[in-house]
């Protein structure tokens, strides 16, 4: 990976998340969870981190007391979306919890700039000065707003990355500190051809970022260390809205032999204008969800973006039904909205 950045982003000088908060123990301490996953096949009672599904493509990862919020979509039943010239959505869920009642939060993790990931209240409500990493389109639209624009947002372009320090000491017994690097990696929402060539023209949708979220330990830059080295103790892939594109390959091809312990697939299907008039289809399908499976052969994968709003054709059950015909089922966890899934990152003098 090139290009690395650093945000330094320190537990005990969290910005708020709202504007309307003054600090940030108006926040709750910790999030409402209806139900506990582990690994399907091994659980040895000692997980560190977490996956916590809001709804669509929202969720907070949590390790070592750090919390990234992804695509924070916080519409109910009813509420609408504009997805494009000519194309709305409508939400037929409610999220896990309403956006006032998330505790503290370290920065978002937005993987473009559509408002089923990044809904018209989430962008009237938010601080504009909580840090936002994002893809470059959505940036210039995040900071170019009128009335206020977002201060602290981060691009990066695929293969890019940015080293998110905690601000926490060594881990007892070491020199090295927990970090999370994040990566973007390439996502199409179009699919090739002259579709794509016409939006390249029209902007009509925007383009979109999956993400390599690895926690892991570094040492401090101070020593003299390679500040590209991170010692990974957990990998997390998040697809983004893509499509099954050839780009995908090479995230396989630049983690080489590398391990990708978790995957956060993006399906659904999403059919453009619509269900009942299916022109063209932008996110995975049960069937390119499952050849997404056999491509990144991650240990876990949770699927996401699937039954939140109207232009979803293809259900969760479609998915169920491809991966267990291909025996794949005791490599997925189902998560509803409110359940979070636990897992273990390895210690750094393992990872």
């Amino acid at each position: 990976m090139s290009s690395l950045r650093h945000l330094h982003l320190d537990s005990s000088k969290r910005q708020p998340l709202l504007k309307d908060h003054t600090q940030v123990g108006d926040e709750p301490l910790s999030l409402p969870v209806k139900k506990v996953h582990t690994h399907p096949c091994i659980s040895g009672g000692d997980e560190d981190a977490s996956v916590y599904f809001i709804g669509t493509a929202t969720t907070v990862i949590e390790w070592q007391g750090m919390r990234i919020l992804t695509d924070p979509n916080f519409l109910h039943a009813g509420d609408h979306i504009h997805l494009g010239p000519g194309v709305t959505a409508e939400r037929l869920t409610n999220p896990a919890l309403a956006l006032h009642e998330l505790p503290s939060l370290d920065c978002i993790l937005l993987s473009h700039y559509h408002a089923d990931h990044f809904d018209q209240k989430v962008e009237a409500s938010l601080n504009r000065l909580f840090p936002i990493i994002t893809t470059p389109h959505a940036k210039k639209c995040l900071t170019s707003l009128k009335d206020e624009p977002f201060e602290r947002v981060t691009e990066l372009d695929f293969f890019e990355s940015v080293m998110l320090h905690t601000g926490s000491g060594p881990v007892p017994g070491t020199d090295v500190k927990p970090v999370v690097r994040v990566t973007g990696t390439p996502g199409k929402h179009v699919p090739p051809g002259a579709l794509a060539a016409a939006n390249e023209f029209l902007q009509a949708v925007p383009p979109v970022n999956g993400w390599l979220v690895e926690l892991g330990y570094a040492h401090d830059m101070a020593t003299g260390a390679d500040p590209e080295t991170i010692k990974t103790g957990y990998r997390i892939y998040i697809s983004g809205d893509t499509l099954f594109v050839d780009e995908l390959q090479e995230i396989k091809r630049k983690l080489t032999d590398e391990k990708i312990d978790l995957m956060l697939i993006h399906l659904g299907g999403t059919t453009i204008p619509g269900p009942k008039m299916p022109l063209v289809m932008v996110t995975m399908d049960a069937e390119q969800g499952l050849k997404l499976m056999h491509l990144m052969d991650p240990d876990v994968t949770i699927p996401i973006h699937y039954d939140d709003y109207s232009v979803f054709l293809s259900p969760l059950s479609d998915f169920k039904n491809k991966v267990d015909e291909d025996g794949w089922h005791d490599r997925v966890v189902y998560l509803d909205r409110g359940e979070q899934y636990r897992f273990q990152v390895r210690a750094a003098e393992e990872a």
